[in-house]
């Protein structure tokens, strides 16, 4: 088994529209907690990983340029992340196919974890 990020994705609006209200936040969040619990189950939760803050700076080039916000895009923050372990690639894709972020129109970037160089 290899181990993957899933990099949860998301714009502001969308953000708002499933943790705008107390009701549509505990939905959200206990849709995910299912989902997650799914994949501790069958052996595939690694690490329950951290949300994140939408604050951040990114710190690019040699000439050590700071840009506001951790935006792959101008309109996607990184919610928070988990590892999981799956078979290869394309079996981390299908695990993540039934993430609720997914299917609330969100994005779930799946990322191999690369081996260390030592």
């Amino acid at each position: 088994m290899s181990e993957f990020v899933y990099l949860f994705r998301s714009t502001l609006a969308q953000q708002q529209q499933a943790m705008g209200t107390p009701e549509n936040a505990q939905k959200s969040m206990q849709a995910m907690l299912d989902w997650m619990r799914g994949l501790e189950e069958r052996g595939h939760l690694k690490s329950p990983g951290q949300p994140l803050e939408p604050a951040g700076r990114v710190l690019r080039g040699q000439e050590r340029t700071v840009i506001d916000g951790p935006y792959a895009e101008a309109k996607d923050i990184v919610l928070g992340f988990i590892v999981v372990e799956a078979r290869d690639l394309e079996h981390a894709v299908e695990l993540a196919a039934d993430c609720p972020m997914v299917l609330g129109g969100a994005a779930v970037e799946v990322r191999p974890v690369a081996t260390p160089m030592l």
